[in-house]
């Protein structure tokens, strides 16, 4: 089965580019295709920039260049209920390292799809 991940990640993007800790506030996003556990296409998409009230643009993004998960360390409500809803998964753990580290992580089974006590609150609740 083949599914593409999207990673927030620093600029310049790719699997050895450090993870973003906060998808709205990422330079890039790296988009790996995965078919079962091996590595396919990898592409680097430009975040369209974060604005208060537009934490909704990236999910809108994402959707449009096929990604089916994101993994991310800190994403707010708003923005989650949208993945939700375009059908992608959302998965906790890019606090640290790299994107192949992140990748590793999920296939590993040593992420979780993210829950509503793990977003965001207060100053990060729209992001």
């Amino acid at each position: 089965m083949s599914k593409t991940i999207a990673v927030p990640s620093m600029h310049p993007g790719g699997l050895n580019a450090r993870t973003s800790g906060h998808f709205g506030q990422c330079d890039v996003f790296t988009l790996v295709e995965l078919d079962n556990s091996d590595i396919g296409n990898i592409s680097v998409v430009q975040n369209a920039g974060h604005e208060h009230g537009g934490c909704l643009a990236p999910v809108g993004l994402l959707h449009q260049n096929g990604a089916n998960a994101l993994i991310v360390g800190g994403i707010g409500m708003r923005p989650l209920k949208g993945f939700h809803q375009m059908g992608i998964e959302v998965y906790f753990g890019a606090e640290s390292g790299t994107v192949a580290d992140a990748i590793d992580s999920l296939l590993r089974g040593r992420l979780q799809l993210i829950g509503d006590e793990q977003v965001c609150r207060g100053g990060c609740s729209d992001h």
